[in-house]
């Protein structure tokens, strides 16, 4: 079974956008990038909510990002993705299927088929569904050294806690902090 793990950047103050869907807080340098190639080398298939698609959709696929990041622009572009969406008409981006069904069940099926982990990027309102469900199997949180002071928090408030296991701190030399969670199935 493939494990989901959900990657997020996020300002010291719990926020993984600014207002506006504002990202330009991004720490992101060579040491990142290098970060990002690996994950991206280790994964089948990225899953997106509808806003996140759509923000990724829109720059990854274009000269810009080829020129500036053609590695992880390569990645993105050819990698499978699949998108869980009641609103969104369609997909135009290549090697992308859009899910309408239930997440859940849906993300389930697709758990269960061999392959790679696959990874959830941005979309927190979807990955607060998978959590409901039990479906995350490891967090990985990038805390930039930033306090943004207001944007869109990427935990819900939940009436049930998640507990969570340290698995690895990585420390990046332009202040960020990967850490790496296990999602504990027992107290859920």
């Amino acid at each position: 079974m493939r494990k989901i793990i959900q990657f997020n950047m996020m300002t010291l103050d719990g926020f993984f956008e600014g207002p506006n869907q504002d990202i330009n807080w991004h720490n992101v340098d060579d040491e990142f990038n290098e970060f990002a190639i690996e994950q991206l080398e280790s994964t089948d298939a990225l899953i997106f909510g509808r806003a996140t698609y759509e923000l990724m959709a829109g720059y990854w696929p274009t000269p810009e990002a080829i020129a500036t990041d053609p590695v992880v622009a390569g990645w993105m572009n050819k990698l499978p993705k699949f998108v869980f969406s009641k609103t969104l008409p369609k997909t135009e981006w290549h090697n992308t299927t859009l899910i309408k069904g239930d997440a859940a069940p849906e993300l389930n099926i697709l758990k269960q088929q061999p392959g790679k982990d696959l990874f959830i990027f941005g979309s927190a309102d979807l990955s607060e569904t998978f959590f409901r469900y039990g479906l995350i199997d490891e967090i990985r949180v990038m805390v930039n050294p930033l306090i943004l002071g207001g944007g869109t928090t990427l935990f819900k408030p939940r009436r049930q806690k998640i507990p969570l296991i340290l698995l690895k701190v990585k420390t990046f030399q332009n202040g960020n902090v990967l850490l790496f969670y296990r999602v504990e199935r027992r107290s859920m």
